[in-house]
């Protein structure tokens, strides 16, 4: 109860004074759920004069771009998504320059380095935040629309060459995660001075109406993610097929098909912010997020407001939001018998698996509240107004 108080504190104090804040912000993947929550946060703040730019999806121009080019593709030697972040830059610094026109600028805060890649002097003219949840060699291998091949270390330098210019011109950069701020620190000399540490977060959802137990139900686990492959959830319905059937229910929130299975439920068609999965969550026993590659995941900070104990794998930015054998536990990727190990340790301990589904909701209010970490936020901004202005 006390962290509660707590974030209702920072939802009704007064945020340092900003002047008239631009953000410039890329929606891909999680990113939209993370300033969707940024922006209910800064609406209890009126004092905060917000210009919100989202750039839209990809236009037919920008998907032409940054298309990918046959057997180039296949060895990750065609420059894609640096040619795609070029065509979202340019999209993003029409609409930064049209905004600037519009009224004073107090401050820019660019999320992440890929949409500010052609701002470089209005990063530098106006003070600046550029945050971001990875680099360019960490999303090289990281992310699930992406597969690495012989030729991404030269995809990822010829990434680094633009990612560089953008770090150099902002005034602060925030990394969301230590594991993303070590990347950037090292590849880039970034000193403390300039760098900081903020692990945004979502606004806790509205707890689901109680539906009374069945004692005769399974247990269910839940599993949410748009990539079954690398996210882990090809393992998981391997781990449940030979380990878990028959003692509990898997719930498989992802828009893959997935091959009929007795004793799972597939769920296509929900999307963030669905109540249907506040519900799903509320009447789980453990969330399931065996990621063979991730960064800092919003399915796990939902699982944990929802006060699940969480399964995960020890790559990213995970170890920083899940401690294994205290808010759940941490697994070997692509690790069958370990995913069946920990989701079988907590569905045989009913006191052990509530015990950290508490400590789990616990440190979800302590860290990744959005109120705080937006308030947060808006005090580096500030920071970077005075740096600036000496």
């Amino acid at each position: 109860m006390a962290a509660m108080d707590t974030m209702d504190a920072y939802a009704v104090a007064p945020l340092p004074d900003v002047g008239r804040l631009i953000m410039l912000n890329e929606n891909l993947g999680g990113h939209a759920t993370m300033h969707l929550n940024i922006y209910r946060a800064l609406a209890a703040h009126p004092e905060v004069d917000l210009v919100a730019l989202d750039v839209p999806p990809r236009s037919f121009l920008r998907r032409v771009v940054g298309v990918q080019i046959p057997g180039l593709a296949r060895v990750d030697a065609d420059l894609s998504p640096v040619r795609a972040q070029l065509a979202l830059s340019a999209t993003a610094h029409r609409m930064l320059r049209d905004a600037i026109a519009a009224g004073p600028v107090g401050a820019i805060h660019a999320y992440s380095q890929h949409v500010a890649m052609r701002s470089l002097q209005e990063l530098r003219t106006y003070p600046s935040v550029v945050s971001t949840d990875g680099s360019a060699a960490q999303n090289s291998v990281q992310l699930p629309f992406r597969q690495p091949g012989r030729f991404t270390p030269f995809t990822a330098r010829v990434g680094e060459h633009f990612e560089r210019k953008v770090f150099d011109a902002a005034t602060i950069v925030v990394a969301q995660s230590e594991w993303c701020a070590r990347a950037i620190r090292d590849r880039y000399d970034i000193g403390p001075d300039r760098l900081r540490v903020i692990p945004f977060g979502i606004i806790p959802p509205d707890p689901a109406p109680p539906v009374p137990a069945d004692p005769d139900a399974l247990p269910e686990i839940t599993f949410t993610g748009t990539s079954l492959q690398r996210k882990g959830g090809t393992a998981l319905l391997r781990a449940f097929r030979t380990r878990l059937h028959g003692k509990c229910v898997l719930n498989l929130v992802t828009p893959e098909p997935v091959e009929p299975t007795d004793g799972v439920r597939v769920y296509s068609d929900i999307r963030p912010g669905d109540p249907r999965l506040v519900a799903m969550l509320a009447r789980s026993a453990v969330f399931a997020l065996p990621s063979e590659i991730d960064k800092s995941p919003y399915s796990v900070l939902e699982a944990m407001f929802a006060g699940l104990p969480v399964v995960s794998t020890d790559v990213g930015g995970i170890p920083e939001m899940v401690v294994d054998g205290e808010t759940g536990y941490l697994v070997p990727p692509d690790d069958d018998a370990a995913i069946a190990d920990a989701i079988e340790k907590l569905l045989a301990d009913d006191t052990r698996r509530a015990e950290m589904g508490l400590a789990s909701r616990a440190r979800a209010y302590e860290r990744f509240d959005a109120r705080k970490t937006t308030a947060d936020l808006i005090g580096v901004i500030a920071e970077a107004r005075e740096r600036h202005a000496a």
